[in-house]
């Protein structure tokens, strides 16, 4: 049996539970893609699963990741639009993992990587961009001429929301923190609110739409600036529903999904010049422990990336 490198975890904990294992390397079903990582994404849910949350310990061992970038190393005997040597890359879904040598998912999965960024950038967009498209428009049905919030905007998510807001044609105020000022204009932010030395309540009003990557504190303030009828959407949690009637507006939260056709639309985007992906920091993959430190610790400003095993 083939074998391949991946990084797993056998017990919940900090960093230090990250190791790199000899494992069985995936073969691909029928209609399931073979590909050769060249990087994967770093995220957030990565170091809290890690930690022992949103996982049971009769998962273990895992391994964790849930976007990357690759080559198609082999295609299942019913795969007709893709061939070996092409590049792709993909959200994955629950049940595959990216801090590996190999991955398998359906054919139906994979998305051209965007021939004007390398696989580091690539592997950047899957679950950061979807993350935010789904929530700009999705949940949030932002139109042309809006008015959209963004807290928590340098960050993998936010730095991508607030250039699909730009390029939907809206208004985009966000709030950060003063040494992200100008990366944020230069993505096209319209307003950056310093949330150190102001407070967003008196910069902005009359919003149509928050996008809350934050939570807490900075999501119960929010509604205080949607205008009547306006929405406030999360990734952390349903936001007050109480709250959200009482100010004739919508809360809603929710979690990413894989989408195919959307991540072809951001891969559009990418190559048309209209969004940059931004890597703050690359690591090799047997240093995926700093990685994810740098990420759970840091002023993270865009992404940080794995480089491949």
């Amino acid at each position: 049996m083939a074998t391949m490198k991946a990084v797993r975890i056998h017990s919940f904990g900090g960093p230090e539970v990250l190791q790199l294992d000899d494992v069985p390397r995936p073969e691909p079903e029928r209609d399931e893609v073979l590909v050769r990582i060249k990087a994967a994404s770093v995220n957030p849910v990565d170091y809290k699963i890690r930690s022992g949350g949103f996982a049971k310990p009769e998962q273990l061992p895992m391994v964790l990741g849930r976007d990357i970038s690759g080559t198609i190393a082999r295609c299942g005997t019913q795969v007709q639009d893709w061939e070996a040597g092409d590049d792709v890359f993909a959200m994955l879904p629950s049940t595959r993992h990216g801090y590996a040598e190999y991955v398998t998912i359906k054919a139906s999965d994979a998305v051209p990587k965007p021939q004007s960024v390398d696989y580091e950038h690539a592997a950047a967009v899957p679950l950061a961009a979807l993350t935010a498209w789904q929530g700009l428009f999705d949940q949030g049905a932002l139109q042309r001429g809006q008015h959209v919030l963004i807290h928590g905007a340098a960050g993998g998510v936010g730095h991508f929301a607030v250039q699909f807001a730009k390029v939907a044609g809206a208004k985009v105020s966000v709030t950060a923190s003063s040494t992200d000022v100008q990366f944020l204009r230069d993505l096209g932010a319209d307003e950056v609110i310093d949330y150190k030395s102001e407070r967003f309540e008196d910069r902005v009003g009359d919003v149509d739409l928050v996008l809350d990557l934050i939570g807490g504190e900075t999501q119960e303030r929010s509604w205080a600036v949607l205008k009547p009828g306006g929405t406030l959407v999360s990734t952390l949690g349903q936001p007050s529903q109480q709250k959200a009637q009482a100010r004739n507006a919508k809360g809603k939260g929710y979690m990413v999904q894989p989408n195919p056709q959307q991540l072809g639309e951001i891969a559009r985007l990418i190559d048309e010049g209209k969004v940059q992906p931004y890597v703050q920091a690359v690591y090799p993959m047997r240093d995926v422990a700093k990685a994810q430190t740098h990420l759970e610790r840091e002023h993270a400003r865009g992404k940080t990336v794995l480089s491949e095993l």
